[in-house]
């Protein structure tokens, strides 16, 4: 039950904080919203773009426009039925604007948890039509993305995920591999399609038994090798673009295997010099097709006016044209005889009539026992130092925004999961150690409220106390990072960028330590050192992000995935 809270609870926040449209604020007609699925959200914005570009009408003459709201799947089925479950309780209205029109997420098992989720709210009405009365737009096999002496090996076994529950090093899957340590990363299933297809997937895999044919017995028999699997995690993540993009970045050291769409690979691929290895798509026997269809409620929220505009949308997105788009990004089309173009070729990594087994999606029931297990025994643990400037430029909004969001962290910890809170201005505070326990909570709140802005920011010395303090209490067999929010630029600490840097580089993915950094910029442009707080990161594996009072809950809901 506490899991299921913390869920509900974590999932609930993040819609909150994420609702927002694109829609011209001068527009005088109505707006449809689609709410899709990350993987889908590139090619959504630019056939949409090209949608409104025709100034469409109804029949009646009435002008609409269409926009596009992307985020994880996870995000999609949490902010319908939040909405939903308001509608039910009367505080709110069918005609509430947040209700979107149309709904995508990338694959058929948020799609079944979307239907079970508002059956069990509204019992018999069927909302959300049936997965096969969902046009598809679009599909992208999961596949396992690796190096070419990596991916050899992977392809040489009969089942990769089996092979990943004993492979402490890629010689164990292939003698004549790499003497590399597996490092494998996947997207969280509790936010991301792919991520919840990857666990699905795995269970399938360790039990030898299909989808859905899993019980949720099964889920409690098997989460012992599903634990192997996840030990080898580098780290999580909300997109699997940005997971694959990491991968070529940070280097084998980082990760040498991960789960992602086919359509991951080719955009990685695409952005590489010519001169530097591809990396290649690894297709298991037996994997999930994601598909990725458009969903149009029969539900009270979805008005005529607004039903008609969603079918002509729907019809334009089918077009032979604009399926030319998602081909162009390395989705597979959802319509039969569109071509796929040059890059679904071995030059990006990845066959064009891969042959592999479609997965079905198991039952919601089993769904939510694996998200459970995954939270509770699975999921690898994490030990994150949050670094907080409480310097005197803190003062007023930020430092408010800022205390709310460290509660809303705090509410939310997983109950693998530890942080060392560190305040910081010209003097820096010993961590307060916290954790998901009643406990470890009020210590969080504690911290929090005692949070005063005053003083300078000493934000390289701080780096550098919270990277020798984890160093000094590195969790075994866990996440362990660093994440440091700020306003300023560097004011008098002893220790310079460049020291600060090869001192980073002594605990980075290279050495036993592997510890990463994660840096905000918080405030207006100008107002810290983007240089500086992109270097620090990136040299450990990390990434820079900027926030302000408006986005900085949901920007720090998104780095919390990452642990």
């Amino acid at each position: 039950m506490r899991n299921r809270k913390y869920f509900a609870v974590l999932l609930t926040a993040l819609f909150l904080a994420s609702c927002s449209s694109d829609a011209p604020a001068d527009f005088s007609g109505f707006q449809v919203e689609l709410r899709v699925g990350s993987a889908l959200g590139d090619f959504c914005k630019a056939a949409i773009a090209k949608f409104n570009a025709q100034s469409p009408k109804l029949a009646n003459g009435q002008p609409f426009q269409a926009t596009c709201n992307p985020e994880g799947s996870g995000d999609v089925v949490t902010s319908v039925t939040t909405l939903a479950n308001q509608l039910k309780s009367g505080t709110i209205k069918a005609d509430d604007p947040q209700f979107p029109t149309l709904i995508s997420v990338d694959g058929e098992i948020y799609q079944s948890q979307l239907i079970y989720q508002i059956d069990q709210l509204f019992p018999g009405q069927n909302y959300i039509p049936a997965i096969t009365d969902a046009p598809l737009i679009a599909n992208s096999p999961m596949v396992l993305m690796a190096q070419p002496d990596v991916a050899k090996g992977l392809q040489k076994v009969a089942d990769p995920y089996k092979a990943l529950v004993t492979a402490k090093t890629h010689q164990d899957i292939d003698p004549a591999g790499p003497a590399l340590t597996v490092h494998y990363v996947q997207t969280a299933p509790t936010r991301s399609n792919s991520g919840l297809q990857t666990l699905v997937a795995q269970f399938a895999s360790v039990s030898g038994k299909r989808p859905e044919d899993l019980s949720v017995a099964d889920v409690q028999r098997y989460q012992a090798d599903i634990q192997k699997v996840q030990s080898k995690v580098t780290r999580y993540g909300a997109s699997t673009n940005s997971l694959a993009k990491a991968m070529v970045k940070n280097g084998p050291y980082w990760a040498t295997v991960g789960s992602v769409y086919e359509s991951s690979v080719i955009a990685a691929n695409s952005t590489l010099p010519t001169d530097q290895t591809r990396y290649q798509a690894v297709y298991p026997k037996s994997t999930f097709s994601s598909n990725m269809r458009i969903i149009l409620p029969n539900a009270p929220w979805v008005s005529a006016d607004e039903k008609a505009a969603a079918k002509q949308i729907i019809d334009f997105l089918r077009t032979p044209e604009t399926q030319k788009i998602a081909t162009e990004l390395g989705l597979r089309p959802g319509v039969p005889g569109v071509p796929l173009g040059d890059k679904f070729t071995a030059a990006y990594g990845v066959l064009p009539e891969p042959k592999y087994d479609s997965y079905r999606p198991p039952s919601p029931a089993v769904v939510s026992a694996m998200l459970t297990s995954w939270l509770s025994f699975a999921k690898k643990s994490s030990l994150v130092v949050v670094v907080v400037d409480s310097s005197g430029s803190m003062e007023g909004d930020k430092i408010a925004a800022v205390q709310r969001t460290l509660q809303t962290y705090v509410d939310t910890l997983g109950p693998k999961d530890q942080i060392a809170l560190i305040d910081f201005d010209t003097e820096i505070r010993e961590p307060v150690v916290i954790d998901g326990t009643p406990q470890g909570r009020a210590r969080g709140q504690q911290f929090i409220s005692n949070l005063q802005a005053e003083g300078g920011t000493h934000l390289y010395d701080a780096a550098i106390f919270a990277r020798n303090w984890l160093r000094g209490h590195l969790r075994k067999e866990a996440i362990n990072a660093v994440l440091i929010l700020t306003d300023g630029n560097d004011e008098g600490s002893a220790i310079s960028l460049e020291a600060l840097g090869e001192e980073l580089k002594k605990s980075g993915f290279s050495t036993d330590e592997r510890i990463s950094f994660f840096t905000v910029g918080y405030g207006n442009d100008g107002d810290f050192n983007k240089s500086a707080l992109t270097q620090i990161a990136e040299l450990n594996g990390g990434y820079f992000a900027p926030g302000n009072p408006e986005t900085i809950n949901r920007l720090m809901a998104d780095l919390q995935v990452e642990f």
